[in-house]
């Protein structure tokens, strides 16, 4: 079970599988890769890495024009 701290959101507790990648938890949550990264320590992880934390934080990316 992995903690999901959505900055300025929710907080979700996801189950994932062994293989599952952060873009599976991003995808968990309702979100992808191209409007959201994942941080574990504060630092932002790959999006294809294999899930490792027991608590990430989301940050939800700026978009604008």
């Amino acid at each position: 079970m992995v903690r999901v701290d959505v900055v300025g959101g929710d907080t979700h507790e996801i189950t994932l599988d062994d293989r599952d990648t952060y873009a599976d938890l991003l995808a968990a949550v309702g979100l992808n890769r191209h409007e959201a990264t994942v941080l574990v320590d504060d630092r932002p992880v790959p999006d294809d890495g294999t899930v490792e934390a027991d608590s990430v934080r989301v940050l939800r990316l700026v978009k604008g024009g």
